[in-house]
């Protein structure tokens, strides 16, 4: 089963497993010709038998219906379930939230809301006066007051993440204690502690989990009046500029038992960009990306020191090696930050929306690829530019480019070709990937950079007109790369009727609620995979077609259930809910427990 039917209405458990039968055998009876390429038709590719991707989307098919069967419809269970995964009783609120859920019929799986826990659990390590006056005096912050919203910063020549932040909260903000929500106004994430020192404020977290009986627990948040009358200096941590290899900074957060850990930045760009002899890492099957969060890790992959330009040189960087509460709308693996949604997710612009056109009907597109976007990820130059992201990505999908290098077996500045042992390919074979993009990838920069900054770049890239999202979701393929942090198309491409093909190394609010070869097609950062995906899903009227199909239309139809702006309120309300308590004095004894009474 692939949804869900709203069966809450019904009063007899009996009656809605019959009726959840009843509609496992319709749905599978009606979608037969779109299932049935995933378990039963071979593949084209190779003669092994049925692709890894078939597997795959199998695999991802079992895991969203696992996750499903936890979904809560009661209060009672939602509560129960949280105590089950917390170790704590839920936050006071929760039972008005819970309702909210209700309200806005968003599916509840406290699985979902991992992230939450993941990014708080250091923080509880920290003294709690410590914390909120540090939260309090930040440069911009969202404030809570006496159940209204204000956004405090100077935000003069900014871009308005503060004020949509601000608007977001707002909208709950009547339900929430005093809160204060300090956030990074930079692309790029800012915090990197130490492996060690997080370890042990996560063992402290650890042991501060507790489920007091329901008689010694409360439900009144003292508040920060406290904190607002001390009228303390802002912290000033070490911040660590642009001087320093954020790469060395950034290692030292990975754990010593990684591949990553101890391995030094890359003093001299100039050589081409190296790609892994013999890709075939722990967290791909068969050369295809199984373990997404495995593969978003830099801690796995020491390579990437030189395959992103978050790694090379950031358009801009300030990281303290000290934990201190910042929340962002992404960060990397080993980054602490505190998530919730991009601010770009929340506004209406179309060229990070692409408005409420979604694109035609599969069967109406054009069997190809697009991409428009900046020559961003970095600060370009003439001996890193070829070590970057998207540069990669655009030459591996430029048709000049490729047939170049399969002419006169050569390489390229930025990658090497797929190695023919890993990926079955007629086409790389007999050197037709080349002739073949030059019909199915519609790829180019609309911006190279600022004005004398990359005079070099024009002699490999040429500026290409920009394309609309609305024109873009005419095509089936959307790949999606980060820039200088992540990408704000993706939730835009997850909403149109296209297949999102994505590669990052930025973990997301929306990480734990959406499943890789289900509702999107998952990509490395090397994009050694890039070729072997594409001619599988883009084998028009083919097997690979039809799970490329299958793919857009879950992954659009699931994002309009889960990627909703009630679904980011939610996800945002909830986490607020828990740094309050985090950041009150009797964060201890604070609970939720009218269910137990």
């Amino acid at each position: 089963m692939l949804k869900r039917w709203n069966l809450r209405v019904w009063p007899s458990r009996l009656l809605l497993r019959y009726l959840v039968v009843a509609a496992l055998f319709v749905f599978f009876v009606t979608n037969y010709t779109a299932w049935d390429h995933i378990a039963l038709l071979p593949a084209r590719l190779s003669a092994r038998g049925p692709h890894p991707i078939q597997k795959l989307m199998a695999d991802a098919v079992a895991r969203h219906e696992e996750l499903l069967a936890k979904r809560s419809y009661d209060l009672e269970t939602a509560a129960a379930r949280y105590r089950e995964r917390r170790g704590r009783h839920p936050p006071p609120g929760f039972d008005r939230w819970f309702q909210a859920t209700v309200d806005h019929d968003a599916i509840l799986v406290e699985d979902y809301f991992d992230r939450i826990y993941k990014d708080l659990a250091p923080f509880w390590g920290l003294d709690r006066e410590v914390l909120v006056n540090r939260a309090n005096t930040w440069d911009w912050v969202v404030r809570v007051r006496n159940g209204i919203a204000n956004g405090d910063g100077n935000t003069t020549d900014r871009v308005p993440w503060l004020q949509l932040w601000t608007k977001l909260v707002d909208e709950f903000a009547v339900h929430l204690p005093d809160v204060d929500m300090p956030i990074n106004y930079m692309d790029e994430p800012r915090l990197l502690v130490p492996h060690d020192e997080i370890a042990k404020l996560v063992e402290k977290e650890q042991k501060t989990r507790a489920m007091p009986p329901p008689n010694r627990v409360t439900s009144k948040y003292i508040g920060l009046a406290g904190v607002d009358a001390s009228h303390n200096r802002p912290y000033r941590a070490r911040w660590y500029g642009t001087k320093n290899a954020y790469w060395n900074l950034a290692v030292a957060a990975c754990g010593p038992d990684t591949p990553a850990y101890g391995v030094k930045a890359v003093k001299d760009f100039s050589a081409p960009a190296e790609m892994p002899h013999d890709w075939q890492p722990d967290y791909a099957y068969h050369g295809f990306i199984q373990n997404w969060t495995a593969s978003m890790d830099p801690c796995l992959q020491p390579h990437l020191r030189q395959l992103h330009g978050s790694f090379i040189e950031p358009l801009s960087l300030s990281t303290t090696k000290e934990l201190i509460p910042l929340f962002g709308g992404s960060k990397l693996m080993l980054n602490n930050e505190i998530l919730i949604p991009g601010a770009m997710y929340l506004t209406d612009d179309e060229f990070y929306s692409g408005g409420e056109s979604h694109g035609p009907e599969w069967s109406q597109k054009r069997n190809g690829l697009v991409w428009r976007g900046d020559a961003s990820g970095g600060r370009s130059r003439n001996t890193t530019w070829h070590h970057f992201q998207r540069h990669r990505l655009i030459d591996m999908l430029n048709h000049t480019t490729v047939s170049r290098m399969e002419a006169r077996r050569m390489r390229a500045k930025t990658f090497e070709l797929p190695s023919p042992s890993i990926y079955h390919s007629s086409r790389r074979a007999w050197g037709r990937v080349g002739s073949w993009l030059r019909e199915f990838a519609d790829v180019g920069f609309v911006h190279l950079c600022p004005p004398n900054e990359c005079d070099f770049l024009p002699q490999f890239f040429a500026e290409t007109p920009s394309k609309p999202m609305s024109e873009q979701y005419e095509y089936k393929f959307l790949p999606d790369a980060d820039g200088n942090s992540f990408s704000a198309r993706f939730r835009g491409f997850m909403r149109s009727t296209s297949l999102p093909l994505k590669a990052t190394i930025y973990a997301e609010w929306h990480d734990d609620r959406l499943i890789p070869w289900l509702h999107f097609a998952p990509l490395d950062n090397t994009f050694q995979d890039l070729y072997a995906v594409l001619e599988y899903l883009g084998d028009n009227d083919g097997p690979g077609d039809r799970a490329a199909a299958f793919m857009a239309q879950q992954g659009q139809e699931w994002a309009e259930r889960v990627l909703r702006r009630e679904d980011m309120k939610l996800y945002v309300w909830r986490l607020l809910l828990e740094w309050a308590r985090l950041c009150d004095e009797n964060r201890d004894t604070l609970g939720y427990v009218a269910d137990l009474l």
